[in-house]
């Protein structure tokens, strides 16, 4: 299995803490930074395969990488236009290096490493939702029919979505599918979109189940009033540890 760390984002709604490195090195506690904590998990679930896709301080993110002395191999993918550019585009430009099971999340997603093993322990293909958290107005929402995730977007607010975060474990038969559709959408230039949109066209043979984490901290820092949300639960969470 091969992890990917999407950081090819610019992270403008952070200010000035995104001002000289990228999100993901944003410090959520003390020595620990919303990088460093994925990739001590990741390497503690013994993932060690990492692939990160860059923009913006690129140098900055791979001599951090290495700085952190962690016992993984690294395979960084620059997105040269990542100012022009979604993530969709940084997945179609690491497609020669992703023919594996896939472990997917977001650069600025922050998870208790319970819920990572329960996405690794499911067989299936599988996203994070929830089904206690209200839908939130901007972020991700999964569709869910018969069981399975059928659409994945920002704009669904019908009664079979559920919350939904960027944490996916995709087997390699699903992946595929679903490669083989971001690569149509970015061959016909359609690079602005999320890579789920691709996703949605071809759930019905791509099958990602829905992994409940219910309250359990899985959330993405997107402003300052993120982080200080994520920095309290992440407290509290290592005192009860």
């Amino acid at each position: 299995m091969r992890a990917l760390i999407l950081n090819s984002g610019m992270g403008k709604r952070m200010g000035a803490l995104t001002s000289k490195h990228p999100k993901c090195m944003t410090e959520i506690g003390e020595g620990e930074t919303i990088l460093s904590r994925q990739l001590r998990l990741l390497q503690q679930c013994g993932i060690t395969e990492i692939f990160i896709t860059t923009g913006l301080f690129d140098k900055v993110l791979v001599d951090y990488c290495y700085s952190l002395n962690l016992p993984l191999q690294y395979n960084f993918v620059k997105n040269p236009v990542y100012d022009k550019t979604n993530y969709i585009y940084s997945i179609y430009l690491a497609k020669e290096h992703l023919d594996d099971d896939i472990m997917l999340m977001h650069g600025d997603l922050v998870f208790e490493l319970g819920v990572l093993q329960d996405v690794l322990k499911d067989n299936n293909s599988c996203m994070t939702v929830s089904s206690t958290i209200s839908l939130p107005l901007k972020d991700f929402k999964a569709v869910i029919k018969d069981s399975l995730i059928e659409k994945v977007g920002v704009e669904f607010f019908d009664n079979t979505a559920l919350a939904a975060q960027p944490l996916y474990k995709i087997n390699k038969a699903d992946w595929n599918i679903w490669m083989d559709c971001i690569i149509v959408y970015c061959e016909n230039g359609q690079v602005s979109c999320y890579a789920e949109n691709a996703f949605n066209e071809v759930s019905n043979t791509c099958h990602i189940y829905p992994m409940d984490f219910t309250n359990r901290l899985c959330a993405e820092i997107d402003t300052p009033e993120d982080l200080v949300l994520i920095k309290n639960r992440l407290a509290k969470l290592n005192h009860h540890q």
